[in-house]
C-alpha cells in the first residue's frame, strides 16, 4: 500500500511562551520488508532558532528544535509518503509459555530490538497485581506464546470500552484498568503489563492508522489521531508480532509504524519544556490517505 500522511499538532498558549525546547518523533520509520519512507518533511511555525536531527537508541528519526523568543502559538506539521508491505503469514513456531525463559536465556544481543529491553518495569509500566491476575486467568495448558498473546488481545478488546473522554495522556494503566475504559494508549499499556507479568517481552508501537477503510469494512477506532498498539516477542523462531487490542486485529497494511519503545514515554510524538504560565489549547488532525 502507498499512503500519503499528514499530521497537524497545534498549541495556543494563554500567555506567550518562550525558551521552548521540543523533541519530535513524528516521521515513520523505514523497516526492512515492512515499510519504506519515500519522502517526509516536518515544518514548524514560528521558525525555530535552532533545529537538529538525530536517531535515538530505538532507531527513531528525531527532530529537536528551540524557540527562544516569545510566541503565542506553535504549529507543527508533518507530511510523508510511505509504502507499507503486507507481512507474510507464517506458522506458529512460538514456544509454550513455560519454555520461553529458556529461549530468552540464549538471546545474548542487546540490539534495539532485543527482547531483554522489553521486560520488567519502565517509565510508565509498573507492576500492577490486578492486571497480573487478569493475565494469569488467560493462561491454559499447552498454549503457545503467540496463541496467548492473540487471546489476550481479544479479551482486552472485549472487556474494555473505547472512550476518548474517559482518560488523558497522563492516566496510569492501573487507573484505566479499574474503569475498563480509555483509548489506544490505555489498551496498549494494559496489555504490555499483562504480557510482561507472564514473562513475555512486550513493547509499545506508536504510529498511524488508515483513515479511509477499504470498501465494505468498518472504520477502525483511533484513526483520527496517532495510534498505538503492542509488539510481542514470541520466541526465537517467530520473533516479534504486532497486535492492536483497540481493534482486536493483527497489525497489517493499515498500520504505519512511527516508533518502537518500552512504553509511551519512549515514543511520545512531542515532548519538551518552555517558559509560560496559565493553560493552553491543543488541536490534532491526522489523515492517512491511500494513493490510488
Amino acid at each position: 500500500m502507498l499512503y500519503d500522511l499528514s499530521l497537524h499538532m497545534g498549541y495556543l498558549y494563554d500567555t506567550a511562551a518562550s525558551g521552548a525546547h521540543h523533541i519530535l518523533r513524528l516521521l515513520p520509520m523505514t523497516l526492512p520488508d515492512r515499510q519504506r519512507l519515500v519522502a517526509g518533511t516536518i515544518s514548524i511555525e514560528p521558525t525555530p532558532d535552532e533545529t537538529s536531527t538525530f536517531t535515538d537508541f530505538f532507531e527513531h528519526p528525531v527532530t529537536s528544535f528551540q524557540l527562544r523568543s516569545h510566541h503565542e502559538k506553535l504549529d507543527i506539521r508533518m507530511k510523508a509518503r510511505i509504502i507499507v508491505q503486507a507481512e507474510p503469514v507464517t506458522a506458529d513456531l512460538s514456544p509454550v509459555l513455560e519454555n520461553l525463559p529458556a529461549e530468552l536465556a540464549t538471546y545474548w544481543s542487546l540490539e534495539p530490538a532485543s527482547p531483554h529491553h522489553f521486560m520488567g518495569t519502565s517509565q510508565r509500566i509498573d507492576e500492577v497485581p490486578e492486571i497480573a491476575a487478569y493475565a494469569r486467568d488467560m493462561v491454559t495448558p499447552g498454549q503457545t506464546v503467540r496463541q496467548l498473546a492473540r487471546h489476550m488481545c481479544t479479551m482486552i478488546n472485549r472487556d474494555f470500552t473505547y472512550d476518548p473522554e474517559a482518560t488523558t495522556v497522563d492516566t496510569t494503566p492501573k487507573q484505566a484498568f479499574e474503569i475498563k475504559r480509555g483509548v489506544c494508549q490505555d489498551f496498549t499499556h494494559v496489555m504490555i503489563i499483562a504480557l510482561r507479568s507472564l514473562g513475555i517481552p512486550a513493547g509499545y508501537v506508536s504510529g498511524f492508522l488508515r483513515t479511509i477503510p477499504p470498501e465494505g469494512k468498518e472504520r477502525l477506532e483511533g484513526a483520527d489521531a496517532m495510534h498505538a498498539w503492542v509488539r510481542v516477542w514470541c520466541g526465537a523462531a517467530t520473533g516479534w508480532i504486532e497486535l492492536d487490542p483497540t481493534n482486536d486485529i493483527l497489525a497489517g497494511t493499515d498500520h504505519i509504524v512511527v516508533g518502537y519503545g518500552r512504553d509511551y514515554s519512549d515514543v511520545a510524538p512531542v515532548i519538551g519544556i518552555l517558559k509560560t504560565y496559565g493553560s493552553h489549547q491543543t488541536v490534532q488532525a491526522v489523515d492517512v490517505i491511500p494513493v490510488t
